[in-house]
């Protein structure tokens, strides 16, 4: 008997309206503070590094928060699979509680960047378990109601960031930018802890502990590669050679492993599902040319400008008003028609073609009509971010959601990191050249004159502020000729996820969530009544008190088969279906049957094969 079983049998969990509200709120919480911290801490940097004597480690602020977080967040979807998420989920929310409580008290810088590793441990889990959580309690026909709420939210997020860093630093403390975490960690532990009504399972698979380690050694040094390339280290100097080796080498191992192991990290059967791989492939390149092509533009805005650093962010809300508005819109259509192919082609078209506009940026191009520019960006954007979250969870058994959903977050991340460095080399290189010419024609010439003209090390906007007109003018007009040329070579990365969006299939939404799915809960009267989705042998609706489901795919195995098997129920009949028991009738009429406080019910035979796309049908009960 499957663990899913057992645990619907000892208790079956009810899932209705109120449950799912309260649910979803900690959620909420969970997802805004891992998103928050991503970006608060940029505008508060150069306080930072100046109280702690981190200025010229700086860069590992943001490295060591976004290479724990990365290295973390297919663990958390595995393990959310095999033991059930609420435990799992309170400890990434301690931990990340933990972890901002200590960024906030450290006295030295590394004792700062030890904290904030710590605080990434616990922020990998809380955006993996949030979105796996909610196709654990919404049906994938109806999830695109709560996925375009959360896709807002990391918009919201994104930019209220680098605002309330900029206001803790100028009028409180940057320690503020992790204490404010420690509260909302408080609240969403505490309302995850009582109202995240979650099964828990007992796993007697072993754990890929080969496998974690190579994940972790090429994602360590792919990060530090995109993060040292170009800025600490030349890109041919011997240590970015060595961990570019060590990438590729370490990624090699560690898919051999996946590929012997009988319970692998990332399960490498789902690269034969055509779903997973087109839709992951597209989340990786949306990393590449969203995070690479946004990560400038602010600093440009306030060259331009001359914004402060807390204005800057809300010079960015038509990004967050952009994403808001069609990832929220579309998920009600989606759940609405049950259509969603069309998003993911228009999205990535739209967000192609405004950076291909913005490639017409100049020093003189004014505020409102960059607004325009990544307010469709960001209109772009939305139409794909969640969506393609949706499409991942609705194309794998259901006990592969937190697998499925952790491995696309771990490859967009990857995109990102890849994304930035590349485009920030790309950048760096022009802009050294574009400032080069420009000062050659500044009063005094030369390559270094000028005026005492800052050089691209130390190019920031409140030095290139202070300098007189002539030669201000020609630095912002060299650092718009620079990052404007720069966004043509993102392009062709959304174009190719366009094309790729072509072939996405257009699977039936499934109408069950996840633990009803998997036999660990029913639905409360508002949300349709234990019948929902349940019918018996006749057609009629059957009531029932309880759910109960074995294994639908054994991940180590091909073509494997698992019966779901009501409570009492009996073997497999001919044809393939379960053997139902008896359903009583009255007058005819079917009626449920209630025998020791449980419902007997007819339900079908449940057949994935690895790697294939799965009938959506067979995730219903019938």
């Amino acid at each position: 008997m499957s663990s899913a079983t057992q645990t619907a049998e000892k208790a079956p969990i009810v899932l209705n309206k109120k449950t799912i509200a309260l649910i979803f709120s900690a959620l909420m919480a969970a997802m805004f503070l891992a998103t928050l911290d991503q970006t608060i801490v940029s505008t508060a940097m150069p306080t930072i590094v100046g109280e702690l004597d981190g200025v010229e480690h700086q860069a590992w602020l943001v490295t060591i928060y976004l290479l724990a977080m990365t290295i973390v967040m297919p663990l958390y979807g595995k393990f959310g699979d095999m033991w059930g998420r609420k435990v799992i989920f309170l400890v990434a929310i301690a931990i990340f509680v933990v972890g901002s409580f200590g960024s906030g008290m450290a006295q030295t810088f590394w004792e700062l960047i030890a904290w904030r590793g710590f605080q990434g441990l616990g922020g990998g889990g809380l955006m993996i378990l949030s979105q796996a959580i909610i196709a654990d309690i919404i049906p994938a026909s109806e999830r695109g109601k709560y996925m375009g709420p959360l896709g807002g939210l990391f918009a919201i997020s994104s930019v209220l960031g680098p605002v309330l860093g900029g206001f803790f630093t100028q009028h409180m403390d940057w320690r503020w930018c992790f204490w404010i975490n420690v509260p909302i960690g408080i609240i969403a532990f505490v309302i995850a802890l009582f109202a995240l009504k979650l099964p828990s399972h007992k796993s007697d698979k072993k754990v890929d502990v080969l496998g974690i380690i190579f994940m972790v050694a090429a994602t360590s040094q792919l990060i530090l590669v995109t993060s040292w390339g170009g800025h600490d280290y030349d890109w041919n100097s011997p240590t970015i050679i060595g961990l570019i080796i060590g990438t590729v080498v370490s990624a090699l191992i560690f898919v051999y492993i996946e590929t012997k192991v009988s319970n692998p990290i990332i399960p490498i059967f789902l690269f034969k599902n055509k779903t997973f791989v087109l839709s992951t492939v597209i989340g990786l390149l949306l990393g590449l040319g969203m995070f690479s092509a946004m990560a400038f533009l602010p600093t440009f805005m306030q060259m331009a400008s001359g914004t402060d650093v807390t204005g800057s962010g809300l010079l960015m809300l038509p990004m967050m008003a952009g994403v808001m508005l069609t990832s929220i819109v579309s998920g009600f259509i989606v759940s609405k028609t049950g259509k969603y192919k069309v998003y993911p082609l228009f999205g990535t078209l739209i967000a192609g073609l405004a950076l291909a506009w913005m490639t017409t940026l100049t020093a003189d191009t004014s505020m409102v009509l960059i607004g325009c520019m990544i307010f469709t960006m960001g209109f772009g954007l939305g139409l794909v971010m969640q969506i393609i979250v949706l499409v991942i969870q609705n194309s794998v058994a259901p006990e592969l959601v937190g697998t499925a959903t952790s491995t696309n977050n771990y490859f967009r991340e990857i995109g990102a990191s890849v994304g930035t460095a590349l485009f920030g080399s790309i950048f760096t290189s022009r802009l050294a050249d574009k400032v080069g010419e420009a000062m050659s024609q500044a009063p005094g010439g030369g390559a270094g004159g000028g005026g005492g003209a800052p050089t691209t090390d130390s190019l920031t906007p409140e030095s290139v502020a202070s300098l007189p007109g002539p030669i201000h003018d020609l630095v912002v007009n060299a650092y718009a000729d620079a990052l404007a040329p720069s966004f043509w070579y993102m392009v062709p990365v959304f174009l190719v996820a366009f094309v790729l969006a072509w072939f996405l299939p257009q699977l039936k939404l499934s109408d069950v969530a996840g633990m009803v799915a998997r036999g660990e809960a029913v639905y409360g009267d508002d949300m349709g009544g234990p019948t929902r989705g349940v019918t018996s042998a006749d057609g009629e609706s059957a009531a029932t008190d309880s759910v109960t489901a074995g294994s639908m795919a054994a991940p180590g195995g091909s073509g494997t088969t698992g019966s779901m098997t009501a409570p009492g129920g009996s073997g497999t009949a001919p044809g393939g279906s379960t053997a139902s028991s008896s359903l009583l009738s009255t007058n005819g009429a079917s009626s449920s049957a209630r025998t020791d406080g449980r419902a007997r019910q007819r339900l079908s035979t449940v057949t994935v094969e690895d790697g294939k796309e799965p009938d959506k049908d067979q995730y219903r009960l019938k």
